[in-house]
C-alpha cells in the first residue's frame, strides 16, 4: 500500500465545464465559475493540509466527520456532525454524512476494506465551501462540497455518487497512485466513477438493468439540458446544453481524444474504460458491486497495477484477475475480455 497523502487536488467538474461558464454565462455565472477556478487552481497547490482527526481502530466502523465552512473558504471549518451523532436538519450536512457511510459500507461490506487506507483513516468531508462554490475535491486527505451557484449546478453534495467518487480517489491514492494525466488520468476517473456508480446502485438496491448508470444526477439545474455530468452506458449522451456545450466523452477508442486540455483529457476519454465496466456488469447481471466490482476492485489493489498504467495494461490485468477469481473458461473472464474488446482497447 502506497501513501501519497500530498498527492494535489482532484476536482468533480472538468475545468473544460467552468470555462465555458466563465466566458459565455451570465454576469453571475461568469463570476461564480471564475472564482471556483481561481479557488480550484489555490489548491493544487496546497492540498492536503488539513490534519486528520482520530481514525477508526474497529474494522467494519466508520470514523465521520463532518465539518461547514460556512461560505468561507477554510477547511475544516466548524464541526457539525460527527460519528453517531443523529441528523442535523442540514441537508448537505446530512447527505455528506450518509455519502460517506454508503462509501465506506460498500468498500467494507463487500471488499472488506477498512476506510480510505484500509487502516481506519477518518473520513473528514467539509460542506458549504465558499460562496457559490461550483465544484467538489478529495484534496489528498478529506472531501470538500461546494453550494454551487443555484442557477447552473445545484449543491455538490446532492448525488451519493459525487461523494463516493471523490473518496475512491483517495482509495487510488494509497493503492495505484495512478498518475493524474493521459490514460492513467482517465483510469483514475474512470475507477472514481465505477465504485461511485457501485455506492448509488448498492444503497438503491438496483439490478445492472435496474441502474441508470448516470454520474452526478441531480447536479444540474431544470435551466440545463442534460441529465447528468456523465453517462456510464452512453458515454457522450449525458447533456447537450446551450451553454455547458455536449458532453465530449468517447465510447470507443476510435473517437479517443488527444488533447493537452485538462491534464490531457482525464475527464473525457474515461468515458472508454466506463463504457467497457458498464458492458462487463451488463453481461453478468445482477448486482454490478458483486462479480464486475470485484474483479474491478482486485485490480485497483493489484501491484501489479502502477501509476503509469494505461488501458491495455488495466484491461489485461482486470482479464487476469478475472480468471484468477472466476478461472479461464468462466463467463466473468470472457465478459470482461468482451466488453475491453468492444470499446477498442483489446483486439
Amino acid at each position: 500500500m502506497t501513501d501519497h497523502s500530498a498527492s494535489e487536488a482532484r476536482t468533480f467538474l472538468p475545468p473544460y465545464l467552468l470555462e465555458r461558464v466563465a466566458s459565455s454565462g451570465s454576469a453571475h455565472q461568469r463570476e461564480c465559475a471564475r472564482q471556483t477556478l481561481l479557488a480550484d487552481d489555490r489548491f493544487r497547490a496546497r492540498a492536503g493540509s488539513v490534519a486528520l482527526p482520530q481514525g477508526s481502530a474497529r474494522r467494519g466502523e466508520p470514523a465521520r466527520y463532518v465539518h461547514s465552512a460556512e461560505q468561507r473558504q477554510v477547511l475544516p471549518g466548524r464541526l457539525v456532525r460527527s460519528e453517531g451523532q443523529g441528523e442535523s436538519g442540514e441537508p448537505a450536512v446530512d447527505e455528506a454524512y450518509r455519502g460517506l457511510g454508503a462509501t465506506y459500507r460498500l468498500f467494507w461490506e463487500v471488499y472488506e476494506r477498512h476506510s480510505i487506507d484500509d487502516d481506519g483513516m477518518a473520513l473528514l468531508a467539509t460542506v458549504h465551501y465558499g460562496r457559490d462554490y461550483e465544484n467538489a475535491f478529495w484534496d489528498g486527505r478529506q472531501m470538500v462540497f461546494g453550494d454551487g451557484d443555484g442557477e447552473l449546478f445545484n449543491r455538490f453534495t446532492i448525488a451519493p455518487d459525487i461523494i463516493a467518487h471523490e473518496l475512491t480517489h483517495g482509495v487510488i491514492q494509497h493503492e495505484a497512485a495512478l498518475a493524474y494525466a493521459g490514460q492513467s488520468g482517465a483510469l483514475n476517473e474512470s475507477l472514481c466513477d465505477v465504485f461511485g456508480s457501485l455506492v448509488r446502485q448498492r444503497e438503491l438496491g438496483q439490478s445492472v438493468d435496474e441502474a441508470d448508470w448516470l454520474i452526478g444526477k441531480g447536479l444540474f439545474t431544470e435551466r440545463v439540458a442534460g441529465r447528468a455530468l456523465r453517462s456510464m452506458a452512453r458515454p457522450g449522451t449525458a447533456y447537450d446544453d446551450p451553454l455547458l456545450g455536449r458532453d465530449p466523452q468517447p465510447d470507443h477508442m476510435e473517437a479517443f481524444v488527444v488533447t493537452e486540455a485538462d491534464h490531457g483529457g482525464v475527464h473525457i476519454n474515461s468515458g472508454i474504460p466506463n463504457h467497457a465496466f458498464h458492458l462487463v456488469a451488463m453481461a453478468l447481471g445482477g448486482h454490478a458491486w458483486e462479480r464486475a466490482g470485484r474483479i474491478w476492485y482486485d485490480t485497483l489493489v493489484d501491484r501489479r497495477l502502477s501509476h503509469d498504467s494505461d488501458f491495455v495494461t488495466f484491461a489485461s490485468l482486470t482479464h487476469d484477475n478475472a480468471e484468477r477469481r472466476y478461472g479461464a473458461a468462466s463467463r466473468e473472464a470472457t465478459a470482461v475480455r468482451e466488453g475491453w474488446r468492444r470499446v477498442g482497447v483489446l483486439p
